[in-house]
């Protein structure tokens, strides 16, 4: 081969592994991961991001170090009230996680994302302690409503999951399959937070806009692919 037909043939791979690993943003929706950094996200109640998620191979990539000073719940700059969100993940053997949304970032208020916002479960099934709880596994809409199926991929595959929230309609979809459909912010809500363990939570699952984050629960777990329709 002639070294000008080599280096095309080198630039043709190089550009077709850029573009495997580039974040594809389908029609409509933009991205909340660049893929190469933390841009867009940060710890919450601090202002940068923990030192234990890693960027790699295009992922966002949970990596515990048991320092408290690098851990934590991710979430974004930004506030989202209704929309489409698309996340892709995956976990290793015996890990949680979570999605959650809606949240209110008062540190001082709520000491963590979950003491507002409600949560898409992410989880070993079978290898977490979790898994073995109604409402706790994943795709359920966490200690709130269980998932109408189970689609979940085998641990080390990759899983998506989307959460559409549009004034006050609310559908889980976990590999293309609606698992959850419920309302928010009406008696219905009030009904599945009364009989869950936020019951007694001021302000829990009441806030209509919020952030997004991706739980810090200590175990290994990989996010990419996250994308967002304002609706």
């Amino acid at each position: 081969m002639k070294l000008h037909n080599i280096s095309a043939a080198l630039l043709l791979t190089a550009m077709i592994s850029t573009n495997s690993m580039a974040q594809k943003t389908e029609k409509g929706f933009v991205n909340l991961f660049d893929g190469k950094t933390t841009t867009g996200w940060h710890s919450y109640g601090r202002n940068l991001a923990g030192q234990a998620w890693k960027v790699e191979e295009g992922a966002l990539h949970l990596v515990p170090t048991g320092k408290k000073e690098d851990e934590g719940d991710l979430v974004t700059n930004k506030e989202y009230s209704n929309f489409h969100l698309k996340v892709d993940w995956k976990v290793a053997p015996g890990a949680n996680s979570g999605i959650l949304f809606h949240i209110k970032e008062d540190a001082e208020k709520y000491h963590q994302t979950y003491s507002t916002g409600p949560e898409v479960q992410v989880i070993d099934n079978d290898g977490h302690s979790d898994g073995k709880i109604p409402k706790h596994r994943a795709g359920d809409l966490y200690d709130l409503v269980k998932s109408s199926s189970e689609p979940v991929k085998p641990v080390g595959q990759w899983n998506t999951a989307e959460i559409i929230s549009n004034r006050g309609k609310l559908e889980i979809k976990l590999n293309g399959v609606t698992v959850v459909s419920t309302t928010q912010f009406d008696d219905n809500w009030k009904t599945l937070i009364a009989g869950s363990k936020f019951a007694k939570w001021e302000g829990f699952g009441t806030f209509t806009s919020g952030k997004i984050s991706l739980q810090d629960h200590g175990n290994e777990v990989w996010y990419r692919n996250i994308m967002i329709k304002e609706l």
